[in-house]
């Protein structure tokens, strides 16, 4: 009778282990299965009141964003913004690692709230997970208001695949930040070897920082209750630029297929180039299917991922997995050699850049947290070609045929791992 106990009790537990992995992975809403008919061109009028209308919030003028590559321009900007702040701070990250530059922000964020700055951070509880206590605690003794997202609960279970993957820090509701960057050493310096890794991130201001904003609160109202609103939060914006911008974001909780559906417009809008920087490209049989027919209307498609220097060892092992159909199609696939490529920019026929945290694969598309931050500047797209043409001198390029050569064990490995794209 006890063996009968014993095997009832470990089909209930596997039962219920099944039950929860299915809920973190499967959501409630329809998900988009068919390829988006090619109807305008990006710089069609209609482009943007889909974008803006059916899609995202407003495409607002009067922006200015400046990139910043790599830890040594990204760090002492972010850190300057809020050594400046006055009135608020606002902070969502997703990786936040103990270490030289964590300590740094963790200083830089105290002395603001000892100084009376209303400072509030929001970071991923799985992402922070390294993020020693001491720091924490020095920052919410300071008076720092530090909340973490979804962190594990019992009534949370269903929800653990649900990650803030948001890089987002406004100050004063003036200035914004996003881009890929996380908190921590590896992001330091400036790609000069494998243990620096490449990245771009962005510096923001004009009217479309107050949608940053929104996006944060957004999660910090989900995640304490509370309402962050008024002046010091939302103070009138001046044109400072010539840009037209818009803050996209997408969460499972509101809206999972917003940030697929986009890129999917833009791709399929696309009538001349798309450059892709994707760190982690993972795409599913939608997005392959929408990036081969933008190739067969003459679109140029070149895309730069993380060579052997990666992070996730199994995600590049299923994204080369996926190669064969684009690399046939004509896509130009390269690999960047000396570090780790973190970048996630997507550049649209000269005119549309998209930079922010939305990396190509499901996992941004429909389990995490995302935002990014769309601009619609030929000069602005312009500079981001121009840094998409350097990394390339610093990547290698991976043909059909070298594809095909690869080692049989090689393919065994990618095609196990390309069945598993959906948990990477």
């Amino acid at each position: 009778m006890k063996k009968t106990h014993k095997v009832i009790l470990t089909t209930v537990i596997a039962t219920l282990f099944v039950a929860l992995i299915l809920a973190n992975f499967a959501g409630t809403e329809k998900k988009v299965e068919t390829v988006i008919p090619h109807l305008y061109s990006i710089d069609d009028p209609q482009f943007m009141r889909a974008m803006g209308l059916m899609l995202g919030p407003a495409i607002i003028d009067g922006n200015k964003a400046q990139e910043l590559i790599d830890g040594d321009q990204i760090f002492p900007a972010m850190l300057d913004a809020i050594k400046s702040a006055k009135k608020t701070v606002l902070f969502e990250t997703y990786i936040y690692w103990s270490g030289e530059i964590g300590q740094q922000f963790a200083d830089a964020l105290s002395e603001r709230a000892k100084a009376g700055v209303k400072v509030h951070v929001l970071l991923d509880w799985i992402g922070s997970a390294k993020a020693d206590s001491a720091m924490i605690s020095k920052m919410t003794d300071a008076g720092v208001e530090v909340e973490k997202y979804h962190p594990l609960r019992w009534y949370n279970l269903g929800r653990m695949n649900n990650r803030t993957h948001r890089k987002l820090l406004i100050v004063d509701g003036k200035v914004g930040f996003t881009g890929g960057v996380g908190i921590a050493t590896e992001w330091t310096g400036h790609a000069q070897d494998p243990d620096h890794w490449r990245d771009s991130h962005f510096r923001v201001e004009g009217p479309v920082v107050a949608q940053m904003q929104s996006v944060m609160l957004d999660n910090w109202a989900k995640t304490t209750g509370r309402v962050l609103h008024g002046a010091d939060y939302f103070p009138p914006l001046a044109a400072v630029g010539t840009q037209s911008a818009q803050m996209f974001a997408s969460s499972p909780n509101g809206g999972s297929e917003s940030m697929l559906m986009m890129y999917l417009l833009a791709i399929t809008a696309a009538t001349r180039s798309i450059d892709l920087s994707s760190a982690y490209f993972v795409p599913d049989e939608i997005t392959r299917k929408a990036l081969v027919m933008a190739i067969k209307r003459g679109v140029k498609v070149r895309i730069i991922t993380p060579g052997e220097h990666m992070d996730a060892e199994t995600v590049r092992r299923a994204s080369r997995g996926l190669w064969g159909e684009l690399l046939e199609a004509g896509a130009e696939m390269y690999e960047y050699q000396p570090t780790m490529y973190h970048c996630k920019v997507m550049i649209v026929d000269g005119i549309l850049t998209s930079v922010g945290s939305t990396n190509f694969d499901v996992r941004s598309f429909r389990l995490n947290d995302e935002a990014n931050l769309n601009i619609y500047d030929k000069a602005f797209a312009e500079r981001q070609t121009q840094v998409f043409a350097n990394d390339l001198k610093r990547a290698k390029r991976i043909t059909y045929e070298s594809w095909q050569a690869r080692p049989m064990v090689a393919r065994l490995h990618e095609r196990f791992w390309s069945l598993f794209g959906a948990l990477l």
